[in-house]
């Protein structure tokens, strides 16, 4: 009976672990700088006659690309 409460006692404090680890890794905030980052390079890449829209779709995607950088970061603080 100890040996079943033991084992379920490290399997719970071991199963806590490998949760924050999944969390911290975060995959849609990496899935999210991928697109970002393929949308900054195409945009980038486009012609610049767009009467200043691609110029403001460059500037708001490098924000977005910081903004979540910048939340990964203040996510794997906590």
């Amino acid at each position: 009976m100890r040996r079943t409460a033991l084992a379920v006692a490290v399997a719970f404090v071991l199963g806590g672990f490998s949760q924050r680890a999944f969390a911290e890794k975060q995959p849609k905030m990496e899935e999210a700088l991928v697109h970002l980052r393929y949308a900054l390079a195409a945009l980038k890449s486009a012609s610049h006659d767009k009467g200043g829209h691609r110029a403001k779709a460059v500037e708001l995607t490098e924000k977005a690309l910081d903004e979540v950088n910048k939340g990964i970061a203040a996510d794997n603080k906590h």
